[in-house]
């Protein structure tokens, strides 16, 4: 009974947003609203708050747990957030945004690699980068620009975007996810790297069988190219994507990851396609950018990638230096835990610096910038309080016993085969929020708990990658996120504006179904294996 309590918070979430098309802020609201309603009158009659509680007032609790909550999305998932975009908008803004693309359209004059440039690679660069929708909106826009038809462009580009989804934004699905299962709160950097590089070994497959998927889309007659493309490209990204993750953190996977996914394309164009005429499809002005039209146009996403760089492990010196100045640190009263954050070291002031100086060297004032910026802000005032809500809900589900709760339901419903129902929890996260995100704050902890109660809580090897045996069941719920990112109504809301298809939305969920449940079964698999087979 008390685990069916618990859970009302995500069923009422899902029934607003999906039975009853209330939109995400107000859901996230009124949800937040009802558990704090279940924390004050019923938990404390469920004998489930933990035991270092067990003397604290419940109204202290609750307040210091939503407290907690707002600080946390704000520093740094929503600073993120609004800075990612922000980058995005100066590109716009300059119009260097056409450079980059005719770039791409000049590349191939092969349709499926020329798709796989765009979806594959422009996509996850964009997710990388910014993600929230851009890895979606502006492939689709330049494919149908390319004279492919709207449901092409809208399902390829939304299975594209899936891959990358756990580290968009500089890596905040993931980050989010570890600092949620952390023990203080804050993760370490090495179990930053950990979680990511878990979540690259779980997406394996699927670093070969999406681009096979995308280029059989585009033409089913030349399968033997087909094959032989998405092993090379998903061989080379998911070396770099498993170094990068191994070795630097959740940052920078998907941005280098697509980055060496394009040069493997570029590379195969250059040795094994030659003199094809452009697709029917294609339509294609030809145009030539100097070296200094190309850097200037790259200037915005070559710098923020550079401060990350020189941010991260790769350079010690200077990493340590960030992590140890002007840093906040507290604890919060009543809930104990430790609220700290980098000003220094967040990839948020990384993101904030390339966009800054690129936009100078894109030729816009600083005022101008601020301008930009401001309006950014603005404009993701609804995205900000979804945020805050569902963070606020996840802690003080946390705090209060729910979540650990709902997780011992859970173990107790599946027993020993948890770890391969791990991703469609996940992937329900991602479907009702719309964000991968937002699905880890939602169940990440959940995942962790259920671990324990599974007694997973071992040192272990998974695939041949030495790791807990915890942070490998929480990586299952940013892997499986990714699936439901195909069927979420906020991204295909996203994809039917960019394709200008209003009221296609069921259409397009129908098409990226399939492709959904099958990513859910593998991921499922692979959690599975890696637990009790590899």
């Amino acid at each position: 009974m008390s685990a069916l309590i618990s859970v009302i918070p995500i069923v009422l979430l899902i029934v607003l947003m999906m039975g009853f098309k209330v939109s995400g802020y107000k859901s996230a609201i009124v949800t937040l609203i009802v558990t704090v309603l279940l924390a004050l009158f019923a938990v404390p009659h469920m004998g489930i708050i933990p035991e270092k509680f067990s003397e604290a007032s419940i109204y202290g609790i609750t307040f210091w747990s939503v407290i907690e909550g707002f600080l946390k999305a704000c520093f740094p998932i929503i600073l993120i957030i609004i800075c990612a975009i922000f980058s995005y908008n100066i590109l716009c803004e300059t119009k260097e945004i056409e450079t980059i693309k005719t770039q791409f359209i000049q590349m191939t004059s092969d349709k499926g690699l020329l798709v796989l440039l765009l979806t594959w690679g422009l996509g996850g660069v964009l997710e990388g980068m910014a993600g929230f929708g851009t890895a979606v909106a502006i492939p689709a826009a330049i494919l149908i620009g390319l004279g492919f038809k709207p449901m092409f462009s809208a399902v390829i580009c939304l299975i594209a975007n899936t891959v990358a989804v756990g580290f968009g934004a500089v890596g905040l699905p993931a980050t989010t996810l570890a600092n949620q299962v952390a023990a203080e709160g804050v993760a370490s950097p090495e179990m930053l790297c950990e979680v990511a590089t878990f979540i690259i070994i779980q997406l394996a497959l699927m670093f070969y069988i999406t681009p096979f998927l995308i280029l059989m889309m585009t033409d089913r007659k030349k399968i033997v190219k087909n094959i032989t493309l998405a092993l090379f490209v998903g061989t080379f990204s998911i070396i770099v994507q498993f170094c990068c993750a191994h070795f630097i953190g959740p940052e920078t996977p998907a941005i280098l990851g697509s980055v060496a996914a394009i040069i493997a394309m570029l590379i195969y164009n250059k040795l094994f396609i030659h003199d094809e005429s452009p697709a029917d499809e294609v339509k294609v002005e030809k145009k030539h950018f100097g070296l200094s039209k190309t850097l200037k146009a790259w200037s915005v996403y070559g710098l923020i990638i550079f401060f990350i760089l020189i941010s991260s492990k790769i350079v010690p010196s200077i990493n340590t230096l960030l992590n140890k100045t002007l840093v906040t640190q507290f604890d919060m009263p009543v809930v104990g835990n430790t609220f700290k954050f980098g000003w220094l070291s967040n990839a948020g002031l990384m993101i904030f610096l390339g966009a800054v100086i690129g936009g100078l060297i894109q030729g816009l004032s600083f005022g101008k910038l601020m301008k930009i910026l401001g309006k950014t802000t603005i404009n993701l005032q609804k995205t900000v309080v979804t945020i805050c809500c569902l963070v606020a809900m996840a802690m003080l589900m946390n705090n209060t016993g729910m979540t650990n709760d709902i997780a011992k339901g859970l173990v107790a419903l599946t027993g020993a085969a948890f770890p391969f129902f791990a991703p469609l929890i996940g992937s329900i996260g991602t479907f009702v929020t719309g964000s991968a995100t937002n699905a880890n704050i939602l169940f990440g902890k959940l995942q962790a708990t259920a671990a324990g109660d599974l007694g997973l809580v071992n040192q272990g090897t998974f695939f041949g990658v030495p790791g807990s045996e915890t942070n490998w069941l929480a990586a299952a719920n940013c892997a499986g996120s990714e699936g439901g990112k195909l069927l979420s109504p906020q991204s295909i809301a996203i994809a039917t504006a960019a394709c200008d298809m209003e009221g296609q939305d069921g259409d397009i969920m129908r098409k990226t179904m399939p492709f959904a449940i099958f990513w859910i079964l593998m991921n499922g698999l692979m959690v599975f294996l890696g637990l009790h087979v590899f």
